[in-house]
Order: C-alpha cells, then sequence, then structure tokens
C-alpha cells in the first residue's frame, strides 16, 4: 500500500527556491515525498520534518542532513529553538490527511469503513470523533457542519445526529450514516459524507487553530527571501492562506503604517494558486481539490 502520493510535488519544490546551504521546514512529513525531493538540493543544508502521526515515523530518512519530529506543527518555533535553530529559508505544508489515513480501517478518516469513528491524526489526543459527536451541543455540531464542512444544512444534520444519540451512541461511520442518510441530497451521497467527515476531522485534530498558528509562526522564522509554500485540500483553509499571505493575518485587510505605507510580511510568487494539471488527476484522483500557494518574506 502506497503511503502517500504527494500533490504538485515538483511546483511545490520549485517554489522552495532552494539554496543548498539552506534550513528547511517540512511540516507535513508524511509519506517522505516532499523531503525527500528538497535532500536532492541540499548540499551543507538541513531539513527538519514534524509530522504528528506516530505511523510516519516508518518514512524516516536516514541521512545527517535529516530531522525527523512527532510533533505537531503548531509547535514549529519551540520545536526548533530546541534544535538551535531561529531562522530557516523555507517551510513546505502539505495539508489535510495522507492515503495511508483515508486507506487504514482502523484509523476511521473515511466513511468507506464502518469502522470506530476516530479521526485522530495522532493516537496520543483523547479526543475521537464519536467522543465529540456525544458531548458537544446540538448548536456547536451544527456550527462544526457549517465552518468547516460548508454544509448547507447544517442545523438539520446537527438535530438528526442528537436525535439518534440519544436512542445509541453513534460510534462507527455506519452509525452516522445511518443517523443522517436521509438528509442526503438526492445523488450526492459521496459528497455529502466527504464534507461531514471532513468538517468532523477538522474538529477533531483542530486543524485550523494550527494552520493558524503556523503561518503566524512562518512570518517570525522565515528569513527575509525565504519561501512559505502551502498546499490546501478546500476553502477554508485557501482563504486563510491566500489572506495570511497577502496582508500578514487572516482578514485579508491590508494594514498602512503612519505614512500610509502598506505593512506587508509576504509577497505573493505567483498571482494565483497553482493546480493540478489534467494529466495529475487522471493518475493521482485525490489531488483534484488541491491549490498551491506560494509566498516570498519580504
Amino acid at each position: 500500500m502506497v503511503y502517500h502520493v504527494p500533490a504538485l510535488l515538483d511546483e511545490s519544490i520549485r517554489g522552495l527556491n532552494i539554496r543548498p546551504d539552506g534550513i528547511y521546514v517540512d511540516a507535513t512529513f508524511g509519506g517522505g515525498g516532499h523531503s525527500r525531493e528538497i535532500l536532492k538540493y541540499l548540499t551543507t543544508g538541513r531539513l527538519i520534518a514534524f509530522d504528528v502521526d506516530e505511523d510516519a515515523a516508518v518514512n524516516r530518512i536516514d541521512d545527517s542532513r535529516f530531522t525527523f519530529l512527532n510533533q505537531n506543527y503548531r509547535f514549529l518555533r519551540n520545536n526548533l529553538r530546541f534544535l538551535g535553530i531561529s531562522a530557516v529559508d523555507g517551510i513546505i505544508a502539505d495539508l489535510g490527511v495522507s492515503f495511508h489515513q483515508f486507506d487504514d480501517p482502523s484509523r476511521g478518516f473515511s466513511f468507506r469503513f464502518d469502522n470506530e469513528l476516530d479521526m485522530r491524526m495522532s493516537k496520543g489526543m483523547s479526543i475521537k470523533a464519536s467522543d465529540l459527536l456525544a458531548r458537544l451541543k446540538e448548536e456547536e455540531l451544527a456550527g462544526i457542519f457549517a465552518e468547516y464542512g460548508e454544509l448547507q444544512r447544517a442545523g438539520r444534520i446537527a438535530a438528526a445526529i442528537v436525535s439518534a444519540r440519544e436512542k445509541a451512541p453513534l460510534v462507527t461511520a455506519g452509525d452516522l450514516i445511518r443517523a443522517t442518510e436521509e438528509l442526503v441530497p438526492g445523488t450526492q451521497k459521496h459528497k455529502f459524507y466527504a464534507k461531514l467527515f471532513q468538517a468532523i476531522r477538522i474538529a477533531v485534530n483542530r486543524e485550523i487553530d494550527s494552520l493558524k498558528e503556523l503561518l503566524l509562526q512562518s512570518g517570525e522564522l522565515l528569513k527575509s527571501g525565504g519561501r512559505l509554500v502551502i498546499i490546501t485540500y478546500h476553502s477554508l483553509e485557501d482563504r486563510l492562506v491566500k489572506n495570511f499571505i497577502r496582508a500578514g493575518n487572516f482578514t485579508g485587510e491590508v494594514r498602512k503604517d503612519f505614512f500610509g505605507n502598506p505593512e506587508l510580511l509576504f509577497k505573493p510568487v505567483t498571482k494565483k494558486a497553482i493546480i493540478p494539471g489534467r494529466e495529475e488527476t487522471m493518475i493521482n484522483k485525490r489531488s483534484r481539490s488541491a491549490k498551491l500557494r506560494i509566498a516570498e518574506k519580504i
């Protein structure tokens, strides 16, 4: 089984504009696809890779220039400081879930398998998806489905889940599907459950909070001329990245100094997000929703 096939691999590596003696961060190591490509360009440089999932450790690279940390990238700054690194030349993050996580039934990320609703990126986390569905109030669930899944009938979905859990706990993917199947619009079953499971996964792993931390810390850690390379898979993530590159904040509103000059952290390297071409999406269907944004620290 393939651990992961990275989307937009060539484009993202070119976007890093790698210096042979530079220090780089792969914030989402996964199967090591990006890291292995980065190492091809380094001579005396260093690569620090992060992954919160313990399973990713099996893909560690035996190379003196490479360091693997089983850590969430939201703790980027503290971990680099521990390694004696105060600034880096590039940061890359390929967000979302790896093929391995989707395709391992025991991890509970996919509605294709009637397994326990787990969805934790790290097995050391205390709250599973089934816990979240059991504990949150109806309005909290509705907010998650609306914001993270962009589901139109979020309130009705939340109400159906609350009604179902009063009769029996929602423990497996099948339990969740049976609780909500009457709300699936027409022939859009796959799309509906993809969004629903995405929303729950994002909430379980606090992915939006982690992304915001990564972006804020990248503004501190990148050297002038350093590159930020981010691949996203849904509009909420992409909007945050786009706004941060544009304005150095998450609203996208450019602030100005006393003299009216814009206060910017980054300049975009490309005007628009880069998306996979037809050939790539035919080979790797999971790359279809990928969007790559590249920025350079001012």
